[in-house]
């Protein structure tokens, strides 16, 4: 009697125990639910920008400061993967955006100045940061598009 009262608490251990035990099945996360790079990291300042496009497997390195004369503030030129990106950082979204509402569509003229490029423009914003890519390499262009989104302005 007293080894059946022993194997029935022993039995009643295991039931009550052996859930908390045992292995059980994780779902995998819903696909749709995650937040996507651009959604999550959205780009604000020169340093996220360069940790975004360390993150993506890209050489940064800072170059030299960059003044353009229809920008209200001096730049910094970044080496993504040996090719100069200009990048405007401002004190305010608001101020970048009214530097930015002067560039024309497609990037021919800032303001009052008519520009010549020697390659095509492409300008991105986001945050507080302008950045100006003159070039064609389209692995820094869809870099910069993934990092900052579609460019605003430019060829």
């Amino acid at each position: 009697m007293k080894r059946h009262f022993y194997l029935n608490v022993i039995l009643l251990i295991v039931v009550w125990l052996g859930p908390a035990c045992s292995p059980r099945l994780i779902s995998p996360p819903d696909p749709t639910a995650m937040p996507t790079a651009a959604s999550s990291s959205r780009i604000e300042d020169q340093a996220s920008l360069i940790e975004t496009l360390h993150a993506s497997g890209s050489e940064v390195e800072l170059g030299d400061p960059v003044v353009q004369a229809f920008f209200s503030v001096t730049g910094q030129i970044l080496k993504v993967n040996d090719m100069d990106v200009q990048v405007f950082e401002y004190e305010s979204a608001e101020a970048m955006e009214a530097d930015a509402a002067q560039v024309a569509p497609d990037g021919g003229s800032i303001g009052t100045n008519m520009v010549m490029w020697v390659e095509p423009p492409h300008f991105f914003k986001s945050g507080r940061v302008l950045v100006l890519y003159v070039g064609e390499d389209q692995g820094v262009i869809d870099l910069l598009r993934d990092a900052l989104g579609e460019q605003f302005a430019g060829r």
